[in-house]
């Protein structure tokens, strides 16, 4: 086991900052990245075996997490693979709940995808962030002050902000061209079907979300043996979209079909995505979570004024500024004197405490 010279709870802090900081790092990054992938010549991988490998390499990754863990000794290795894996298959199936969860909101995005166009697609998942702190109450009893409401609710308007300002040309484009088709061209869309889909999926996502954090919080299982668990049952659900979405074209071009360093890259990037997230979840909350990411796509849009030629507008402007603002409001308590991140001036945390809490109801 790995031992630190300093106090638990101080190493738990700087697991977390670190934590949320590379999260949004990485996410920020790979926007970019898939942005790149997506326009640049070439073949074009399918989606769909890129998660695949993404599993298999955060699987592997786990693997070896894990190997440390147990003092690089294939024996404690194995015992431990049995005894939390096979011994314990009670534990191991609850797994299956947050995996088919993400199945599921996978599915109905696609399904709101394609009967809602670009903007109102991005506004309405955007409600994922309040949902998730819906449930964060409802199953993990947090507590939120009502200025963290407030953040929470500006933080869902500036990311649909600055979501609304990337996709505009784009919605702008497509509705020129459904003007330009004839009538009865293209599929038949349900406004209604794709407006409940992408309700469902931002339930789905919350609940996906919190479920798995208290698997993380309320056991003494490590988060890699945690993501060895998820791996192993994901990777069927994820063999299983690639044959049901895309079976056609693996059996006429095959599973690497489009392949090559820089896709590996993009693999490899996802991974460790999704490694981060357990991390942050584990050291942090989903709550957190949410406003890293949506500070990611703050600086890939940034980064993408110089990389891509975006432009900046104003509705840009001010969601970006009311996401920034979030943040801070959602970290400040003028009542008690909480600054950023949850630490009370003069006495212990509230989310510390509502940890243990959590710990002992579980």
């Amino acid at each position: 086991m790995w031992h630190f010279p300093f106090h638990p709870q101080a190493h738990g802090n700087n697991l977390k900052y670190l934590s949320l900081v590379t999260l949004t790092l990485q996410n920020a990054i790979l926007g970019l990245s898939m942005r790149y992938g997506r326009t640049r010549p070439g073949d074009l991988f399918l989606s769909s075996t890129a998660v695949v490998m993404a599993e298999l390499v955060k699987l592997a990754t786990s693997l070896c997490l894990v190997y440390l863990e147990e003092g690089k000794n294939l024996g404690r290795l194995q015992a431990a693979l049995h005894q939390t894996i096979v011994k314990q298959p009670l534990d191991t199936l609850k797994i299956c709940v947050p995996s088919m969860l993400y199945i599921i909101q996978n599915n109905l995005l696609y399904v709101s995808a394609s009967h809602l166009d670009a903007a109102t697609y991005q506004v309405t998942y955007q409600l994922k962030i309040l949902t998730t702190a819906v449930f964060a109450v409802l199953i993990l009893r947090r507590r939120l002050l009502p200025t963290q409401w407030a953040a929470l609710v500006f933080l869902v308007v500036g990311v649909a902000s600055v979501q609304l300002a990337q996709t505009g040309e784009d919605a702008g484009t497509a509705a020129t061209r459904q003007q330009a088709m004839p009538a009865g061209d293209g599929p038949e869309q349900n406004r209604l079907l794709g407006f409940s889909a992408a309700l469902g999926a931002c339930f789905l996502s919350g609940l996906a979300g919190i479920y798995f954090e208290k698997m993380l919080k309320g056991a003494d299982i490590s988060i890699w043996m945690r993501n060895i668990q998820l791996s192993l049952l994901s990777l069927p659900f994820g063999l299983l979209t690639c044959a049901v979405n895309d079976g056609a074209q693996l059996a006429a071009r095959g599973f690497f079909f489009g392949y090559d360093a820089f896709v590996v890259y993009l693999v490899v990037l996802q991974a460790v995505g999704g490694l981060i997230v357990a991390v942050v979840v584990k050291y942090a909350d989903n709550i957190l979570k949410g406003f890293a990411t949506s500070l990611a796509i703050i600086i890939s849009c940034v980064a993408s004024i110089y990389l891509f030629d975006f432009s900046l507008s104003l509705q840009f402007t001010v969601g970006a500024g009311l996401v920034i603002g979030s943040i801070f409001l959602y970290g400040y308590d003028p009542a008690k004197g909480v600054k950023p991140g949850g630490a009370r001036t003069g006495g212990k945390s509230l989310a510390e405490a509502e940890e243990r809490l959590l710990a002992e109801k579980v």
